[in-house]
């Protein structure tokens, strides 16, 4: 018998090995990791903040305490008085002192300071009457026209002017150039003492509101007789009028002349203010 063929001897293979399952890390495991790192650092400076105090109260202690005196509440009291007398003494002494320039100052003679639109300053700014108007319209021709012309002329002295209408009004009966009014101009000396009349018929008493931007300003009479010194006349019978007076100052002629005409400047042009103060001193009147 044929000698069977030794077969080789077969190697088993070597069962794998098995891998060991790590862990898994979650995030939030590796923020608690974190958080203990952190606590474990912020323990070690406290520990060294509790060891430095220990130290510091330990030499406080090893110092002896000195205490000072305390002073009695009397010497408190005697200092507080002494405080106060000097404080006293102090301010009784700042008067005296103020008081000597204050009495030199009146011993000196005192000097106005004049103010603005005074003639002290510029005779150039004093207010001036430039002219006063007075006006009766009667509203209507003939007889009552010529009664109010002679009215004004005795109150005046000077003839009047007529004034005849601009326009018709048929419900007043008025016609386009008839003759309605009559006026007078007065000026210089005139002016003044026919306005010192007037005003006398008002009892010298002026509204604030008829004063206008420039200082001009205008008032009534509601009847002529009014006026000191003049009589009733029963052939004239009783009229009211209208005064305007036009203030100005030197030099506002350069707006009025006929050649080189010029403008007025600001600083000289004439306020109600002025105005106001002007007529309060030279006519004794009452603004309200």
């Amino acid at each position: 018998m044929a000698e069977e063929k030794a077969s080789p001897p077969v190697k088993k293979k070597a069962a794998p090995e098995e891998k060991v399952a790590e862990p898994k890390v979650t995030p939030a495991k590796e923020k608690k990791a974190s958080d203990e790192k952190k606590a474990v650092k912020a323990k070690a400076p406290a520990a060294e903040q509790k060891a430095v105090k220990a130290e510091k109260a330990a030499k406080t202690e090893a110092k002896p305490v000195t205490k000072k005196p305390a002073k009695p509440k009397e010497a408190k009291v005697t200092e507080l008085a002494a405080a106060a007398e000097e404080k006293k003494a102090a301010t009784k002494k700042a008067p005296s002192a103020e008081k000597k320039p204050v009495e030199e100052k009146k011993a000196e003679p005192k000097t106005a300071t004049p103010q603005p639109g005074e003639s002290t300053v510029n005779p150039m700014l004093k207010p001036i009457i430039e002219k006063v108007t007075v006006n009766m319209s009667v509203g209507q021709s003939g007889k009552p026209l010529e009664q109010a012309a002679t009215i004004i002329q005795q109150l005046t002295g000077q003839k009047p002017s007529r004034r005849q209408a601009k326009k018709t009004i048929r419900e007043f009966g008025i016609r386009k150039g008839e003759s309605i009014a009559c006026l007078v101009t007065l000026r210089d000396e005139k002016a003044e003492e026919f306005l010192r009349k007037a005003l006398q018929a008002v009892e010298n008493k002026l509204s604030k509101y008829c004063f206008d931007r420039q200082g001009n300003f205008s008032f009534g009479i509601k009847e002529h007789i009014d006026i000191p010194g003049t009589k009733y006349m029963p052939d004239l019978g009783i009229h009211g009028m209208d005064i305007s007076v036009s203030m100005g100052r030197a030099g506002y002629r350069v707006k009025r002349r006929h050649r080189v005409k010029s403008r007025i400047g600001k600083d000289h042009l004439l306020t109600a203010g002025e105005a106001v103060l002007f007529i309060k001193d030279e006519f004794d009147v009452e603004i309200t």
